[in-house]
């Protein structure tokens, strides 16, 4: 009998807020990256392949827990027309300076089941329980739902997607202050630098960060949306822009504006040498 020829591929989702555009965004750029993966790696199959998709959901995508609130309940729905395996993990979630996702195994938060199988348009509840109490700020972490290979089949070949969502959680303080803060504007060799910093007790999600370089008569150089993602209590992020070499001597100054919910932070840092040097 053949073995199986398939080839597994695990995606990992950073994030399923299926309600922001960012997230939205973000999921389309997964998509053609995952296509773009495939496609390679059909190439170097030596016998014809079929690309395999399975398809999930989960519901809700962010959950919210507190010294009222200790509990919720997700739903993981099998989508597909054949049964799918999955795999759970908790960890405590906190972020870089450079905004990448830090996880360190916990137990703060507990859940059960952690394997299931759910044949197919079946659907399953995971019952997700916080055991350690609220902090004076916001306590953030991960529940991953991971899609696990289907057993071998003899003579199936082929590429499998297999997705693995991570469900933010955060278990609110008792008090909730959201104070953003945006400094330490620089300029070294082409490359414009700024932090925003979160000094409040809960997580907030910039709508939009956008920056802009002006000439000495106040006319555009350089016209940047950046995307945003969480910024967690406690943590500040480091952002980027490289100005390219055709256009940075004509830069005179920058411009950061960011909105968060109602507030809008803006500052300027002058550049009268251009951007080139320093």
């Amino acid at each position: 009998m053949p073995a199986a020829t398939g080839v597994a591929l695990l995606v990992a989702t950073r994030d399923i807020m299926a309600t922001s555009c960012r997230d939205r965004a973000t999921r389309r750029r997964l998509q053609l990256r995952i296509g773009r993966v495939a496609a390679l790696l059909l190439a170097v199959l030596s016998s014809a392949a079929r690309t395999d998709a399975a398809s999930f959901s989960v519901n809700p995508t962010q959950i919210g827990l507190s010294a009222k609130v200790t509990s919720a309940l997700v739903t993981v729905r099998n989508e597909s027309d054949e049964p799918l395996r999955f795999q759970l993990s908790m960890f405590a979630w906190s972020q870089s300076l450079k905004g990448e996702m830090q996880l360190t195994p916990t137990k703060d938060v507990v859940f059960f089941p952690t394997l299931l199988t759910l044949a197919p348009k079946e659907e399953r509840k995971i019952r997700v329980g916080a055991v350690t109490p609220p902090g004076t700020v916001e306590k953030t972490y991960r529940l991953f739902v991971e899609e696990l290979p289907p057993p071998d089949k003899p003579g199936q070949t082929g590429v499998r997607v297999l997705t693995r969502m991570g469900i933010p959680i955060f278990l609110e303080p008792a008090t909730k202050d959201g104070q953003a803060r945006l400094a330490d504007l620089g300029l070294q060799k082409g490359t414009f630098t700024f932090r925003l910093a979160n000094a409040g007790t809960v997580h907030f999600t910039p709508q939009s960060i956008r920056v802009r370089a002006l000439d000495a008569a106040g006319a555009l150089v350089l016209d940047k949306k950046i995307d945003a993602w969480y910024i967690l209590a406690g943590t500040e992020r480091e952002y980027e822009v490289v100005v390219p070499k055709p256009d940075c001597s004509r830069v005179a100054s920058f411009v950061v504006d960011i909105q968060i919910e109602k507030t809008n932070l803006t500052e300027r840092l002058q550049a009268p040498g251009g951007a080139c040097g320093g």
